[in-house]
């Protein structure tokens, strides 16, 4: 087909960007479409599909206009399963083609968009109901993920686990300086305060205790 393309390709997670997993395939079904057509760039994006944020599908769209190139894509579903993402770039004024559907036409690409959405939602919500039942009879969830994390991830999930923590206390320092506005209250007295307010703990699970208490008050003088 000739025209002038910008082909856009995206997976999921960072191990199947830098594995290439997926992208050989959607990379084959473009080339196959394009013919001799002249792809004048490709944008490879690793994102959830829940997502509308997509730096390198922004830029991918900047270049369609520019080159007044046609925006293609492997499978619909590449794009989001998302009727208001779908809705976005179709207002654009990009022209796209989605590969294995190359005859949808603006009505039906926004009902299939629908489609994969309402999907999208019934197995969020089978996966969880799934869950509840396994941990309903005793089935200790989580484990081993493949491999050991290194020190650095260690470290980077310990930070951001204390950072989490730390603005949630900074969100708490209004409802602190209420209760306790002099700083008189013994932990004991401040998780109790908490608690008849009924103020959400910082993990949000549980009630407040004095050792919950000391350690909110490590976070906000941190």
């Amino acid at each position: 087909m000739a025209g002038r393309f910008v082909s856009y390709l995206r997976v999921s997670t960072d191990r199947q960007g830098r594995s290439g997993l997926g992208l050989e395939a959607q990379r084959t079904a473009v080339a196959g479409y394009v013919g001799g057509g002249r792809v004048v760039a490709e944008l490879v994006e690793v994102e959830s599909g829940r997502r509308s944020d997509r730096p390198q599908l922004a830029d991918a769209l900047a270049l369609c206009r520019a080159h007044r190139a046609t925006l293609v894509i492997a499978k619909l579903d590449r794009l989001a399963r998302n009727v208001a993402f779908i809705a976005t770039l179709m207002d654009s004024g990009v022209e796209f083609v989605a590969v294995d559907f190359p005859q949808a036409n603006r009505l039906t690409i926004h009902i299939l968009a629908a489609v994969a959405e309402h999907e999208r939602e019934m197995i969020s919500a089978r996966t969880k109901a799934a869950l509840q039942a396994a941990k309903a009879r005793g089935v200790v969830l989580g484990g081993f993920r493949g491999r050991p994390g290194t020190a650095l991830e260690a470290a980077q999930a310990r930070a951001a686990k204390t950072e989490k923590a730390q603005a949630r206390a900074r969100a708490l320092a209004p409802v602190i300086a209420r209760l306790d506005p002099g700083g008189a209250l013994s932990l004991h007295g401040l998780a109790k305060a908490l608690n008849g307010e009924e103020v959400p703990t910082v993990s949000g699970i549980g009630a407040w205790t004095p050792a919950g208490v000391r350690r909110l008050r490590q976070h906000l003088a941190a």
